[in-house]
């Protein structure tokens, strides 16, 4: 990803371009790309989850393996920038677990 953030950025800024554009808004303020499925995104020999494609272009940010991103709106199919944070493992699991037991957004405490 740091190749791509260094030498390939403005043919990722379209291809999220492209990816956004191309996604339907639902009534939650959620990009989804695919109807049932995370979609992945190919870019230059790479594959990877297209949420965490677009979390890594729009912030310029280089994700560990450890790094998950989080989705505000728990809609795992979502690519919305501003429904994206980078996390840990744990913190993912604590969020659904929050939100699956309570109905509670803990990002939004």
């Amino acid at each position: 990803m740091a190749t791509i953030l260094e030498d390939h950025r403005d043919e990722a800024l379209k291809w999220v371009s492209s990816l956004l554009e191309n996604a339907t808004l639902d009534e939650n303020g959620c990009c989804v790309t695919a109807p049932t499925t995370r979609q992945k995104v190919r870019f230059r020999g790479g594959q990877t989850a297209s949420y965490r494609f677009v979390y890594s272009i729009v912030n310029e940010e280089v994700l560990s393996h450890d790094e998950v991103v989080r989705h505000w709106c728990h809609n795992p199919l979502c690519i919305n920038p501003a429904h994206l944070e980078i996390g840990s493992r744990r913190e993912n699991k604590h969020d659904d677990w929050l939100f699956a037991a309570y109905g509670v957004d803990p990002m939004c405490l």
